[in-house]
């Protein structure tokens, strides 16, 4: 029966894979099958340009009108130039691809482009990759509503092993007698981009732009710029670090090393930072926007998923563009909403389950150790940090998302992956985040006080340290900060050769039946490990980042490791794309995503955590109540801090007893306690207003695009109509180039102009 199952199944994939080849066919691809052996047979795709032409327009792809002058984009480039210091960090990384001003493509005026009568190379590699990769993902295979449609489910189905576009020949570099203008695309990028040596070097974003492509081009210029902001971050929180270190012999309290005046200054500090950080990369986001010819690029003119079209019940007309598209109901859409949601919500009770499960076997350890006879007076068990490694990708190879996520029905790629990160990360954040809130605001608060403690399911609460939970909370973010940043880059440089050995190695017997014959692209880069998107890329950084903001009052020294840990992942990820992955399809992306939205979330949430974390969790306020009131100098504090047990648990345990507490010897909350709530309870206020007002005012005075961004959108929106009105003549006036640009000029010239 097997046997029977296994040859049913073999005969539908080879249908579905005829029948797929016969519809790219029919849709003007050309194809030739190369290399073709007993296992492996390889077909290479080729657009010809007429197909070109069609989905150029359709997919409304930007052609060149008029060369421009290359922009600096590095705000310490100009910096270090005006004040006239070197700047060691700018690299001349040739081949410098040529800025043009652009529009939407159009065939009836093709003449009016530059470069239009070079048919060969009008048309940039990755701009083929697109629309290629859009006629297989549009092609149906089989029926369109069971949505088997697009060469993704063919590979997840297993008709196909591997669709990639090819690398632009090999990455290592040649001899020493070539050129650097004579290296190829990859080359450049392995030399001037991957290479450990240029850690302190700008990244060349153009290249990775015309390589890569928007979407991977935009997270590596947003992983940048975030590297470069922790800069004055870990320059303050090490000097807030070192601050305490001094001052920490003339203090009393335990805990002041992490717990001391400079703390509540870096929390504003880091408050005020992200805010700032986060408006200067709307900045940046939209210059290279701009740049890259994406500024106008919006889930309107992103087409359908192949999946939404397919299982689309009814044809409804777009009130933007006013054709028929296919639709869905928005009832229908709700309901199948809900059933996705409803995956998140029980892995989220999975999580919480596990997190009252380690809390109970935490408190059963602490009372074992307590009643069999230790000399302290509490024992610290470790916190261990709750991290359930679930490993999603935004593919369609998992199957979360083949039987979840595509119920939803989201209309475009862009709206799927958006709702689909959205949902995970908060899944992630109550999944990483769990353990840190736990120390900072649950641990230690309901203890109670001797004779009377607090209890959960019959076990007696957890209570916090000598030194307080902050410390605590300090060891944790320690390790997280150290610990599994660097067990997490050596999993990333690992992970990927083990990948690529066990590759080599089930391709080994095909490669001994060919020893005389050189490996072609193709079958090198099958060899590669295909590329599986920047959702754990930017997953890893988004949580760094709240980590760094969110608990930066607990550990001011987040930022610094934040910051060596990126100059690592930077080189990691730029050699992971260029040397050990197959080439992933160019996509276009006008910004971050909805990652954007969870950082902004992020650095909200970060000044409300911060300011509970400073009035409850630190020591800083009973300290500040305690100089005001009795002493200055803070003598007699810890004497302060502590209570009397009640006389019946003196008369039953023949001893007296001490613990933390603002309690009298009934176990009452004294008036201390009463005055600090209200100090807490304002100080909150105080400090959510007056930074909330701050980061206000900063939205307000920094702009989203630049002005001089603005003056080129203006100029190339003139040249725009100027070139496709139909009343004019093909007339383009250019703008006055300075003298470092006439290499561009020359450029222009030499692609047709």
């Amino acid at each position: 029966v097997k046997v029977r199952r296994k040859q049913r199944r073999k005969a539908q994939l080879a249908r579905w894979r005829d029948k797929f080849i016969q519809n790219l066919q029919s849709a003007g691809l050309l194809m030739e099958k190369v290399n073709v052996k007993k296992t492996i047979h390889y077909l290479k795709l080729h657009a010809p340009w007429d197909v070109l032409v069609y989905y150029a327009e359709e997919l409304c792809l930007r052609a060149p009108l008029q060369a421009q002058p290359h922009p600096d984009f590095n705000t310490s480039a100009r910096v270090l130039q005006k004040v006239w210091v070197p700047n060691i960090m700018k690299d001349s990384v040739p081949n410098r691809p040529v800025d043009y001003y652009t529009c939407a493509f159009r065939k009836s005026k093709m003449e009016k482009f530059l470069g239009s009568d070079d048919r060969e190379n009008y048309f940039t590699n990755t701009q083929r990759h697109r629309i290629v990769y859009e006629i297989l993902a549009r092609t149906v295979y089989g029926r369109r509503k069971r949505a088997e449609v697009g060469v993704a489910r063919l590979l997840n189905e297993g008709a196909f092993t591997g669709a990639f576009p090819l690398h632009e020949g090999p990455f290592e570099l040649p001899g020493c007698d070539m050129q650097p203008d004579q290296l190829n695309k990859r080359q450049v990028l392995y030399h001037y981009w991957s290479n450990w040596l240029k850690w302190y070097k700008y990244q060349p974003l153009d290249h990775i732009h015309e390589y890569f492509g928007e979407k991977i081009a935009l997270y590596f210029a947003w992983l940048g710029f975030y590297t470069a902001w922790l800069l004055p971050a870990a320059l303050v929180g090490t000097c807030v670090f070192v601050s305490g270190i001094l001052t920490m012999g003339s203090n009393t309290p335990v805990g002041y090393l992490f717990d001391h005046p400079g703390t509540v200054f870096f929390s504003v500090f880091m408050s005020l930072w992200a805010v700032t950080f986060l408006e200067y990369w709307k900045r940046k986001n939209a210059t290279l926007a701009h740049h890259w010819d994406c500024m106008d690029f919006h889930e309107d003119e992103e087409p359908p998923r192949p999946e939404f079209v397919a299982m689309a019940p009814a044809m409804e007309e777009n009130p933007v563009t006013g054709v028929k598209e296919p639709y869905f109901p928005e009832k229908a859409r709700i309901s199948r909403m809900l059933t996705g949601s409803m995956v998140i919500v029980i892995m989220l009770c999975v999580v919480m389950i596990f997190l009252v499960t380690v809390i109970i076997y935490r408190s059963i350890v602490s009372v074992m150790m307590f009643e069999t006879g230790s000399s302290v007076l509490r024992t610290q068990v470790g916190t261990p940090s709750i991290c359930i490694k679930l490993k999603y990708k935004i593919t369609y190879h998992t199957a979360l998302s083949e039987t979840f996520f595509p119920t939803e029905m989201h209309r475009t790629q862009t709206q799927y992956e958006d709702a689909f990160t959205f949902k995970v990360f908060i899944f992630q954040f109550v999944n990483f985040y769990s353990s840190p809130f736990y120390v900072a605001f649950f641990k230690g608060r309901f203890v109670g006080y001797p004779g009377h403690y607090g209890t959960l399911f019959g076990m007696r609460n957890e209570d916090c340290g000598p030194g307080g939970c902050l410390i605590e909370l300090a060891e944790q973010l320690c390790i997280i900060m150290v610990g599994k940043q660097l067990i997490n880059n050596i999993q990333e440089f690992v992970i990927p050769k083990i990948k690529a050995w066990r590759q080599k190695r089930a391709l080994s017997s095909v490669k001994k039946a060919q020893k005389a014959e050189e490996p072609k692209r193709w079958e090198q880069d099958y060899e590669l490990i295909p590329c599986e998107g920047l959702f754990d890329e930017y997953l890893e950084i988004v949580l760094q980042f709240g980590f760094i903001t969110i608990f930066v009052a607990a550990f001011p020294l987040a930022p610094l490791f934040a910051l060596l840990n990126n100059w690592v992942e930077v080189r990691l990820d730029a050699y992971k794309f260029v040397c050990e992955y197959r080439r992933p399809v160019a996509e276009r992306a006008q910004h971050i995503g909805v990652w954007f939205i969870i950082l902004e979330a992020l650095s909200h949430v970060s000044v409300i955590v911060n300011a509970f974390l400073i009035a409850f969790t630190s020591d800083f306020l009973p300290r500040l109540l305690y100089q005001y009131k009795f002493n200055n100098d803070l003598h007699g504090y810890v004497n302060f801090t502590l209570a009397y047990s009640p006389p019946s648990y003196n008369y039953s345990s023949h001893t007296v007893c001490r613990y933390k507490a603002f309690r009298d010897e009934n176990g009452k909350y004294t008036l201390v306690y009463w005055e600090l709530l209200a100090v807490r309870l304002g100080f909150i206020i105080a400090f959510e207003h007056v930074v909330f007002f701050v980061l206000r005012v900063i939205d307000w005075m920094v702009p989203d695009i630049p002005e001089s961004l603005e003056l080129k959108i203006k100029r190339e929106r003139y040249l725009a109509k100027q070139a496709l009105a139909d009343n004019q003549e093909p007339c383009l006036f250019s703008l006055p180039l300075t003298p470092e640009s006439s290499e561009t000029e020359a450029a222009s010239k030499d692609l047709g102009s």
